[in-house]
C-alpha cells in the first residue's frame, strides 16, 4: 500500500481551493499537476459550476442593496 500524499485524490478543500484559484487567475505548477493527474473533472466542473452561481447571487445581492440604499 502506497500513503504517499502525492498518490492520493485531492480533499474537498484542495478542489474548493484549486477552483477559487481558477477564478482568480493563479494557480501553482504543482497543485495544478495534482489536479490534472489525481483529480476527476467532474468534482472540479461541479465546484466550478457552484462557485459561479454563488458568485453571481451575490453579486446581484450587492446590486440590490446598492439601488436600494441609493433609493433607485
Amino acid at each position: 500500500m502506497n500513503d504517499d500524499p502525492q498518490n492520493k485524490p485531492p480533499t474537498f478543500w484542495q478542489m474548493l481551493q484549486s477552483v477559487l484559484a481558477a477564478a482568480f487567475g493563479v494557480q501553482s505548477g504543482k497543485n495544478r499537476a495534482r489536479d490534472f493527474s489525481h483529480g476527476k473533472p467532474s468534482h472540479f466542473i461541479g465546484l466550478g459550476l457552484l462557485f459561479t452561481a454563488i458568485f453571481v447571487l451575490v453579486l446581484y445581492g450587492v446590486v440590490q442593496l446598492v439601488l436600494k440604499l441609493s433609493g433607485i
